[in-house]
């Protein structure tokens, strides 16, 4: 079986090819202007940030020369030559980590029950009132963009010492943090369901009990196990204003130049982050299925 194959005339080709040349050199020239406006941005940055290459190369060695001295004991051998002297209070460590735990997980929850309980009136398909959504976003754009570590800061001047400031920190800030990311979840979800029901007379909260809420209830329990995640690292450095936890510990060995104590620490710290870490994942994929590990 024989194919036809249509050649355009020379003219016609010639005209196509000219038009793909200039749309090729067009798109070339968009992204070299976006290239130099990167870059012109980059340089202005590090400027204003004060960003001085001198300086680091200069001073990298002090960086390096820490980290030799945190892997070192007290006898100036290494670290792991004795593990026996390197952890000597895991069991201070292990207790205070615990607390750290805790203070994530009560601030976790707290916040994320009161991100599911104003996401909905966030939420532009699902908020009752454009004036009340409008209120409700400010509050949760103020609750996620002053930094835990500064809520910490107040509620320690406020409360005082202890795991008290941490929790209401990290309950604060995932609130703000959390009800954003279940609110994009809810301007997502199916509408149909939701006219269906109140086409039933059914009030706001059972069209949002019974039409939105099934369909988001996965999405929300993945983004709380990974906020828990995140919320370990933010409690670690909470106790560096004295917020409670495993940082409290830390400022203390690096304020007084325990180098061992501070290694020791951050293996503990690190270490719990990760089995968290692959304990969340592994859960998140036992209720949602494996696409809930990425």
């Amino acid at each position: 079986m024989t194919t036809a194959v249509s050649i355009l005339p020379t003219q016609q080709l010639a005209e196509l090819n000219r038009a793909y040349r200039n749309a090729v050199a067009r798109r070339r020239l968009r992204l070299a202007l976006a290239a130099a406006l990167f870059l012109a941005a980059l340089v202005i940055a590090a400027i204003g940030a004060e960003v001085n290459l001198k300086t680091l190369f200069t001073y990298f060695g002090n960086f390096v020369s820490y980290f030799d001295r945190i892997l070192k004991l007290d006898s100036g051998a290494r670290v792991w030559t004795d593990f026996g002297e390197w952890f000597w209070g895991w069991r201070k460590w292990l207790r205070l980590l615990g607390e750290t735990l805790l203070i994530s997980y009560v601030g976790t929850l707290i916040g994320a029950v009161f991100a599911f309980v104003l996401n909905f009136l966030a939420a532009e398909n699902t908020s009752p009132n454009p004036r009340l959504r409008f209120v409700i976003r400010r509050l949760l754009e103020f609750a996620r963009t002053v930094p835990a570590i500064v809520f910490a800061l107040i509620f320690v001047i406020a409360f005082g010492l202890g795991p008290m400031a941490g929790v209401l920190a990290i309950a604060i800030h995932s609130s703000g943090a959390l009800a954003k990311l279940f609110s994009e979840i809810v301007e997502n979800a199916d509408m149909k369901p939701v006219e269906g029901i109140r086409s039933t007379g059914a009030s706001w909260i059972s069209c949002m009990r019974f039409a939105v809420l099934p369909q988001v209830i996965a999405g929300y329990a993945s983004y709380a196990l990974l906020r828990f995640e995140i919320n370990v690292r933010e409690a670690s450095v909470m106790g560096f204003v004295g917020a409670g936890g495993i940082g409290q510990e830390l400022v203390v060995a690096i304020r007084k130049f325990y180098y061992s104590d501070v290694s020791a620490i951050l293996v503990m710290i690190i270490l719990t982050v990760f089995v968290i870490d692959i304990a969340t994942g592994w859960l998140r994929a036992r209720l949602f299925g494996k696409e809930a590990r990425t």
